[in-house]
């Protein structure tokens, strides 16, 4: 259950706790640790991304500022400034093994927009088949949503890699050695969790709060992290970062950390539409609920309400219940509202779709396909 050694594509991500020294700066010496201990999977056949907190506190401690560090503007300052320091340490780390890295910034934008997001992959492919080890980042620096809101202290953003990449395994190197059930900090019997088959509503209440100087994890973005790999097919195993020889002794199957299996794969696209950002709101009546539900296209008559201004081809909520890939933009809908499918030519012109959206753009919550 836990014999992960015939893996072949892998994501690490480190945290920035684990990444910090004692004064703050960056530990030159455990990314020299880290990336031997990559390079040895490497040398071994396997192909291993690296998603990496660290950019804030990096610039921070360059910077000589001290005390947390609130407001979007500052963050970002930090971020531009860290970001290079950061990528040359494991520049110089990765080298020593005769190894090179990419940098990979990421926003959400990226990952929303469907072009975008499958030229990440094909680039992230292409890195992979070189032999070159990317490390993947947020782009904090011009993120347009609030550091830290988007992707959780890099949790949510490692998930969702190893879902695009189709990674066989994610594994979390944290400040936290594992998922307990209670909080550890506050309760003095709380026992570590080994294995979770599932994340349930007992296991989020066991999650702790989040917040730290820098970072924007703890458990309750982990969790979610798990979530997103849980529909990629992706175990993921979280552990402490320090621990000598991490990677190889999870990857062997020691009972070291937690790890959270996966029992349902679904499909790249589906995967897509869930864990996009949605752009806006589309409510349908119960009646053209009930047609797309049994594998019917969403016809514009049933639509009751458009929420929200976005362009052709994004992914927006469906009423409380899923999320479509819509074929028109917000004003068109607008206007087809109630609509017959034979009156989108005389209203929009010809050439157009006859349907807002066909079953395979169509993911609903409460199924597994």
């Amino acid at each position: 259950m836990r014999d992960f050694s015939s893996v072949q594509r892998v994501v690490v991500k480190i945290g920035t706790n684990v990444l910090r020294s004692a004064n703050g700066g960056i530990d030159t010496t455990y990314i020299r640790d880290l990336a031997e201990q990559v390079c040895s999977l490497v040398n071994a056949g396997k192909q291993v991304v690296v998603v990496t907190s660290g950019a804030i506190g990096m610039g921070a401690a360059e910077l000589g500022i001290g005390g947390r560090i609130d407001t979007v503007k500052l963050r970002q300052a930090c971020a531009a400034v860290g970001q290079p320091i950061l990528m040359n340490t494991y520049k110089e780390a990765f080298s020593r093994h005769n190894t090179s890295v990419a940098q990979v910034l990421l926003t959400r934008e990226v990952l929303d927009n469907r072009t975008s997001y499958l030229n990440l992959r094909n680039a992230i492919e292409t890195l992979l088949s070189l032999g070159v080890v990317p490390v993947v980042n947020e782009n904090d620096c011009v993120s347009t949503a609030e550091i830290g809101t988007t992707f959780g202290d890099n949790d949510r953003l490692s998930a969702l890699v190893a879902s695009k990449v189709d990674a066989e395994v994610l594994i979390l190197l944290s400040d936290i050695d594992a998922l307990y059930d209670s909080d550890p900090r506050t309760t003095s019997g709380a026992h570590p969790i080994r294995t979770v088959p599932q994340i349930t509503d007992e296991v989020l209440a066991a999650a702790g709060s989040p917040g730290t100087r820098f970072g924007r994890g703890g458990m309750q973005s982990k969790l979610a992290a798990a979530l997103v790999a849980e529909n990629a097919g992706c175990p993921m195993l979280l552990a402490h970062g320090r621990e000598p020889h991490v990677l190889s002794r999870l990857l062997a199957g020691e009972e070291i950390g937690t790890v959270f299996l996966a029992k349902r794969r679904l499909g790249n696209r589906v995967r897509w539409i869930l864990n996009s950002e949605p752009q806006g709101r589309v409510t349908i009546d119960e009646g053209a609920l009930a047609a797309i539900r049994n594998k019917n296209s969403l016809l514009p008559t049933g639509i009751v309400r458009v929420e929200g201004v976005f362009p052709a081809g994004a992914v927006v909520n469906l009423n409380n219940c899923g999320k479509i890939v819509t074929s028109m933009n917000s004003h068109e809908l607008a206007a087809l509202a109630g609509k017959h499918s034979r009156e989108i030519e005389k209203l929009l012109g010809g050439g157009r779709k006859d349907f807002i959206a066909r079953p395979e753009d169509m993911v609903f919550f409460d199924e597994d396909s």
